[in-house]
């Protein structure tokens, strides 16, 4: 198989063949791997993107070529534009405080300071191809770039992440300039405990404390714990609103301007519709 570190490499072989960057991105992502040498690419943009996704999904962190990332950053781009890009002016401030606001929908479309991922003690995203999770989304939006930022992280701390802790990174291919990755206490099919409580409200004032820190002025939080975690929804939307109130309340230099709420189902709108 010819050497494809390079997009040129693969250009070579037929120089007149006009080839779809997706083509460009997907030859790049298969060549990498043996055992994906008989994947037939499809002939639609659809499905090229849902192949797409599911290769970077598997990707391991490791280094990529200058020209791949062109390459994905401007599709990632496109896709992103074709989306639609939510500003925070664009979504109204709740009554009760003029400082939070609740919005439904996709957050890889938020264009705001930063977003909170609900991700796992890992931190490296989710592998598994084409995941509805939030962290597949999240890392599927921005690129590998994130898996590899975060990557480098994690082998600096040695360890994996504790329940309630977070980790700030950029947000590359994203609208939001960065992203706050904490780990939510897992409940399955297990009682919520006082404990897993206190650690969900962790999770949320960790990600605060770290969003000033850096300077972030506006960001938006998922439902942490609630999905694959299991962590009851009317329960964890109770600590989510009751800590984040409490942190702007009592945080005298806190720099944060704006707190979103992000739900994507309707269950939860209607929950956080009712406590705001």
């Amino acid at each position: 198989m010819k050497n494809v570190g390079d997009f040129k490499n693969l250009r070579h072989l037929n120089p007149k063949k006009q080839i779809n960057p997706l083509d460009d991105i997907l030859n790049y992502l298969i060549a990498e791997q043996p055992e994906y040498a008989n994947i037939v690419i499809p002939a639609d943009t659809d499905g090229k993107r849902r192949l797409m996704r599911s290769l970077l999904n598997v990707r391991q962190p490791k280094p990529v070529s200058d020209e791949f990332l062109k390459a994905q950053d401007m599709e990632l781009k496109t896709q992103c534009d074709e989306k639609g890009i939510v500003r925070m002016d664009d979504i109204p401030s709740c009554v009760s405080d003029g400082r939070l606001k609740l919005w439904q929908g996709d957050i890889t479309r938020l264009k705001v300071d930063a977003i909170v991922n609900a991700a796992n003690a890992a931190i490296l995203g989710c592998f598994v191809p084409l995941h509805r999770c939030i962290d597949n989304a999240i890392h599927s939006a921005a690129g590998v770039q994130l898996r590899l930022e975060c990557s480098k992280l994690m082998q600096r701390q040695g360890r994996q992440e504790q329940t309630g802790k977070a980790k700030i990174t950029q947000g590359y291919n994203l609208p939001a300039k960065h992203v706050i990755h904490t780990v939510g206490p897992i409940i399955g099919d297990g009682v919520v405990t006082k404990q897993a409580e206190q650690q969900l409200a962790d999770c949320y004032r960790s990600c605060l404390k770290l969003a000033d820190d850096n300077g972030v002025r506006s960001i938006a939080f998922c439902c942490i714990s609630t999905g694959e975690f299991k962590f009851p929804n009317q329960r964890a939307a109770e600590i989510a609103v009751a800590t984040v109130t409490e942190y702007l309340n009592q945080t005298a230099a806190t720099g944060i301007e704006t707190v979103l709420f992000n739900v994507f189902k309707d269950n939860d709108f209607t929950i956080y519709q009712r406590l705001l």
